[in-house]
């Protein structure tokens, strides 16, 4: 099996899809990608972590704080993504910043639950737009905030807090059943 097969695989079994920029980005990873130290700033940590943990909140499971997504993002970002992917994220980190103080006249880390929620479904339908407008062309840049979801995703579901407390794990699974009931509700299985 070949290494974009294996992911496109692991996302499936997330129940996600992941973007053909971060597919690339995963590939590619060598750690020779430009170091960008912006990234590792106290605000960026902090503002990466408290988005993160908007898009998946601590609930009856750990959120993505819980499960290091931030450091997971970063050292992505830092180490796989090429500097115009770096620049594209780094800028969208403003974005939300500027679209927070457009609509609530804070910045996002000032924000309640409830309103960053609200401003990350606004860019979320952003972005969508932006992935569905007629004029894309092959080699246009991924929306920033594509970028951010998919990091978050595949950072939260493949901690441990993820893989054994929002997903079913079995740590040394038996035979394997092609046929197993589901139930409406029922968590995906950690691969």
């Amino acid at each position: 099996m070949h290494r974009r097969d294996a992911i496109r695989n692991v996302a499936i079994l997330l129940g996600t899809a992941i973007s053909a920029s971060t597919l690339s980005a995963l590939e590619g990873c060598t750690g020779s990608a430009p170091k960008n130290y912006d990234l590792h700033t106290p605000q960026t940590k902090t503002l990466v972590a408290e988005v993160a943990e908007t898009i998946i909140p601590t609930t009856d499971t750990p959120g993505a704080k819980a499960g290091k997504v931030d450091e997971f993002i970063i050292t992505m970002m830092n180490d796989c993504y090429k500097k115009a992917d770096q620049d594209i994220f780094l800028d969208g980190l403003k974005k939300i910043d500027e679209a927070s103080k457009k609509k609530f006249s804070k910045v996002f880390l000032e924000l309640t639950p409830e309103q960053r929620t609200e401003i990350l479904t606004e860019i979320d339908k952003e972005r969508v737009a932006y992935n569905k407008r007629e004029n894309k062309k092959d080699g246009d840049p991924a929306h920033y905030f594509q970028f951010m979801k998919d990091l978050t995703l595949v950072g939260y579901f493949s901690s441990e807090p993820g893989a054994t407390q929002a997903l079913r794990y079995v740590r040394v699974p038996g035979k394997y059943d092609g046929c197993v009931p589901y139930k409406k509700g029922d968590k995906a299985w950690a691969s």
